[in-house]
């Protein structure tokens, strides 16, 4: 009824319909949801080419001189042990420090078969303590490009965070990699009081 009385005052008043202008109007696709294709967005990776063995890589053209200081340059110098005849590369977690002043330093080992112990390792901080993650890890088998971290973190089988992080790109070498978090904040107040659990990868 309302529409009617509209389109009825909009002839009288001589106003031109969009029809009649020849304009069409279609529904938006956009979305005002700042999280909706975020995580797509994350999920979408850049087309690279195929993958080469490092062996493959660094005996190729071995015999020019400037190419083999081109590739130290850019690779840096391999422990040749460390590397495979696969191209995968493989990454291993050593161990993740947790660091909070005023207290010992809490050094977290990971299992050698990298599977996550559901029933732990536990360990406490106070509210509104200043902490941060350090972890050691090793490259071997080939150079790993994009090295990402992520943390999810859940309370009571809630997720109430999540931290992600690219890292950067790391070639095989005999001494472990050493990565420093930046500086957070556990939480504080009676309602963020309780037992946490996270999965870091």
């Amino acid at each position: 009824m309302e529409l009617d009385d509209e389109k009825k005052g909009g002839e009288a008043s001589g106003q031109t319909s969009d029809k009649e202008m020849g304009l069409s109007r279609k529904n938006s696709d956009s979305s005002l949801s700042p999280t909706e294709d975020d995580d797509e967005d994350e999920e979408k990776k850049p087309q690279l080419g195929p993958m080469i063995a490092l062996k493959e890589k660094l005996e190729k053209d071995k015999d020019d001189e400037s190419l083999r200081r081109w590739k130290e340059q850019l690779i840096g110098v391999v422990d040749l042990e460390d590397v495979g005849e696969t191209p995968d590369p493989v990454v291993k977690i050593l161990d993740l420090t947790v660091r909070s002043p005023n207290r010992e330093d809490m050094v977290l080992t990971i299992p050698d078969d990298g599977l996550p112990n559901p029933k732990g390792p536990w360990f406490t901080i106070k509210e509104g303590s200043k902490y941060t993650l350090v972890f050691n890890f090793r490259v071997t088998n080939n150079i790993v490009s994009g090295l990402r971290y992520n943390n999810t973190v859940w309370k009571t089988g809630v997720k109430v965070g999540s931290t992600k992080a690219m890292l950067g790109t790391f070639s095989p070498q005999a001494e472990p990699y050493q990565h420093v978090m930046p500086e957070e904040i556990t939480p504080s107040g009676i309602f963020a009081r309780g037992s946490y659990s996270a999965i870091t990868k």
